[in-house]
């Protein structure tokens, strides 16, 4: 006998409220490798969002991943280093609409006190190239968000929002 038979099945349930679904982000996260005031970043290449623009070293969480795993895991593929998820500090949080294509998205900035192995461009075929740039000088064009980031973090605030209607 099926335990959920239509005697013992729960009445229905109604649909939620326009407007009250659970919002769904795409979470990203960004390396934040900083040294003597200067920040790592990379041109991006043969990709369909900010093809020739710098930009740090960034990917999306997978599904089933932890944040810290998902930075831990980006850092490995696009630069060789391995990055032990307790040496990850979250440094600043960027609520981001995308104007490009109305998507919420959630950036989140991590410097790393540690990290093991040799900065290698994993990826060539997605950047054209990786080198430190002064924080008081980047490089153009730049991804706008990541210039955002940047300057807040320089600044010490750990929120900030971009792109949203005021």
């Amino acid at each position: 006998m099926n335990p959920l038979d239509d005697a013992h099945r729960p009445a229905a349930i109604a649909a939620p409220a326009s407007g009250t679904d659970p919002l769904t982000l795409v979470v990203g996260v960004h390396l934040v490798l900083l040294d003597n005031g200067a920040v790592f970043l990379g041109r991006r290449r043969n990709t369909a969002y900010a093809n020739g623009k710098w930009h740090l070293p960034a990917g999306h969480l997978e599904a089933g991943e932890s944040v810290l795993a998902g930075m831990a895991r980006e850092a490995e593929e696009e630069l060789g280093i391995t990055i032990r998820e307790e040496d990850l500090d979250l440094v600043h949080t960027l609520h981001h609409l995308d104007a490009d294509d109305g998507t919420g998205r959630l950036q989140l900035f991590f410097t790393a006190r540690a990290y093991t192995g040799k900065i290698t461009n994993r990826e060539p075929d997605k950047c054209t190239d990786l080198r430190f740039w002064p924080l008081d000088g980047l490089p153009e064009p730049i991804v706008g968000y990541t210039a955002d980031a940047l300057a807040q973090i320089t600044a010490g605030h750990p929120l900030s929002v971009v792109g949203w209607p005021a």
